[in-house]
This record gives C-alpha cells, sequence and structure tokens, in this order.
C-alpha cells in the first residue's frame, strides 16, 4: 500500500498548494467572502501551531514548525514504506503526511500558513482552517477507526 499512501500525499499537496494559490490571488485586497450562511472564505495568516497557538515565536519559529512537519511526514513514510498496512491506515498515512508537507511549504514560503475557511454558526466562529488541515484532520480520523476495527476483529 506504499503507492496508495504516496499518491494521497502527493495528491493532498498539489490540492493544497493549488488551492492557496488561488485563495491569495482571490482575496487581494483581503476581504470576507460569504459562500453561504455557515461558510466563508478568508485569509488569515497563521504563524502558529493548531488554531493559532504559539504564533509569536517569529521567524525561526517558522523554520522550526516547517522542519517537524517535514520530519513528522518523512517518519510516516517509513512506517508507510516498511509496515505491511492495509487500505485505510495507508490513506490515513498520506492524508497527514500530504498535509504536513502542505502546511510545511507555507511556513518556508511565507514564514505563516495561509488558511482560509472560515466555518461559523450562531456567531461562533471555527478557527480558520486550509485543505492540509482538513487532510490531516481526515487522516488522524483514519488512522483511529483503523486502531480500533482492528483490536475489535482481534478480540473477536
Amino acid at each position: 500500500m506504499l503507492r496508495l499512501g504516496l499518491a494521497v500525499a502527493v495528491a493532498v499537496l498539489v490540492l493544497d498548494q493549488a488551492s492557496k494559490v488561488w485563495i491569495l490571488d482571490l482575496m487581494a485586497p483581503p476581504r470576507v467572502i460569504e459562500v453561504t450562511g455557515f461558510l466563508n472564505l478568508v485569509l488569515v495568516w497563521n504563524r502558529g501551531i493548531s488554531f493559532g497557538m504559539l504564533g509569536d515565536g517569529g521567524a525561526s519559529q517558522a523554520w522550526v514548525l516547517a522542519a517537524f512537519g517535514v520530519i513528522v511526514a518523512g517518519g510516516l513514510v517509513i512506517w508507510l514504506q516498511r509496515a505491511a498496512l492495509p487500505r485505510l491506515p495507508s490513506l490515513g498515512i498520506g492524508l497527514v503526511a500530504g498535509g504536513a508537507v502542505g502546511n510545511a511549504v507555507d511556513r518556508l514560503r511565507f514564514g505563516a500558513v495561509v488558511d482560509f475557511v472560515d466555518v461559523h454558526a450562531a456567531g461562533w466562529h471555527w478557527p480558520a482552517f486550509n485543505v492540509a488541515d482538513s487532510a490531516i484532520t481526515l487522516g488522524v480520523i483514519a488512522l483511529l477507526l483503523d486502531a480500533v476495527l482492528r483490536d475489535g476483529r482481534q478480540r473477536a
């Protein structure tokens, strides 16, 4: 399943970077574009980690976070290569690795991650996110689901 995981990682990276090129062009000048009653397009420069935490570390932090993302992706690819994994965890690893590299590319290019999806309801806004963030989330869910299902099968 190495090919599946790598193909998914590359697809996520390409989709993530293409969506960010598109949003940077669309949002010049920055503004809010209402798509639906619960979804906006915005331009947010996330200099921190998840949800903007630790976002005041400066340029050196961007390099550290980018390096961390690349190391995580590399470790996941090694895991994918060495283990005979079924389809679901291979898919999950590819999603996480592609998302990690996509956000690392942003940090190296801009010193921050380009976030642009704003989901909201009743005056409450989820922190803005992007394709890479979505892929990482779905990849972790796939890995957790596989672990739960595999544990259930082993007990039966």
